[in-house]
């Protein structure tokens, strides 16, 4: 029942996404204020159903409910609590709903304190979150569903990877999504800019506290990471040369560059143009390194999914 609770919140997260994506483009274009308010209160309701969901799905794992494919492949009924917590994101489909609540976290955040925002960028901003935030639900309700249910219940999961039985699980992953993630907003800044054709000292301003944000939160991410990979192998198996890794420090370089870069276009209202690509780029290797985890493209001990189909 819980898990059907939460599939259907999901779909009606995606109705959300896809009634932003379009209404405050449409209310920028004729000046409509009702339109581009409408912006602000779908993404606010589309991060409560997506957390609903995200909600819903930890249930399952706290209560063992293995007639949940997603739990029964990743927990165990004797395993430790906070192990049964951290086992929702320790797997391609919980990481990726993982990533959908932080961006959409991130939307109802601009959505929220957003206020010193011209209305038409703010929009804007909230029309392109809205269009990843689709592809995103899309992707998950189709090729990587969490809820997907077992014909016959299991007596007992199959546990989870012993490696990933760690608190690290608990501190790593959201901060690195929360950085990974984060970046996306500095994407839709930039989209949103180019949509409008106004990209001045003002709009550096309003982007880099967000991006600043997203920085921070990315190196911490990385920081934990390889402390945790140095205490659980030592230097003898340094995971730093692990490509998944460097797939992590690939947008942070970038990100550092886009921080610098906004400053100057800030201070001097100069490096428009560079700004703008490093705020796509960035998310762009985000999205490049999350393809990497789960395609199996490359050969890790990170990789996610190794399934073609997705």
């Amino acid at each position: 029942m819980i898990a059907e609770f939460g599939h259907y919140a999901l779909v009606l997260a995606l109705a959300l996404a896809l009634i932003q994506s379009w209404s405050p483009v449409v209310g920028a274009r004729k000046g409509d204020v009702a339109l581009m308010k409408l912006a602000d209160s779908t993404a606010l309701a589309q991060f409560a159903f997506v957390a609903i969901a995200f909600g819903a799905l930890t249930y399952c794992y706290v209560t063992s409910d293995f007639s949940v494919a997603n739990v029964f492949e990743n927990s165990h009924s004797q395993m430790p609590l906070i192990y049964k917590f951290t086992s929702v994101w320790g797997n391609h489909e919980g990481s990726m709903l993982l990533w959908v609540l932080i961006l959409a976290l991130f939307g109802a955040l601009v959505a929220w304190f957003g206020t010193n925002l011209p209305s038409t960028l703010k929009a804007n901003v909230l029309a392109v979150q809205s269009w990843i935030a689709s592809a995103f639900y899309l992707f998950i309700l189709f090729t990587s569903n969490p809820f997907r249910r077992l014909a016959e219940v299991p007596v007992e999961g199959r546990d989870l990877n012993p490696i990933l039985q760690d608190f690290g699980l608990a501190v790593h992953p959201p901060m690195l999504y929360l950085g990974y993630v984060g970046f996306s907003i500095a994407f839709s800044f930039a989209v949103a800019a180019l949509i409008e054709g106004r990209i001045d000292a003002a709009w550096a301003r309003w982007v880099r506290p967000w991006t600043l944000l997203a920085w921070m939160c990315l190196t911490l991410g990385i920081a934990m990471g390889s402390y945790w990979a140095y205490y659980e192998l030592g230097w003898g198996g340094w995971w730093f040369w692990d490509p998944v890794e460097n797939a992590s420090l690939m947008p942070w370089i970038a990100g550092t560059a886009l921080l610098h870069s906004a400053v100057v276009m800030e201070k001097r209202n100069s490096l428009k143009v560079w700004t703008i690509l490093l705020a796509i780029l960035t998310f762009s290797l985000s999205l490049i390194g999350t393809f990497l985890v789960r395609s199996g493209v490359l050969t890790s001990v990170h990789t996610f999914s190794n399934d073609p189909a997705r």
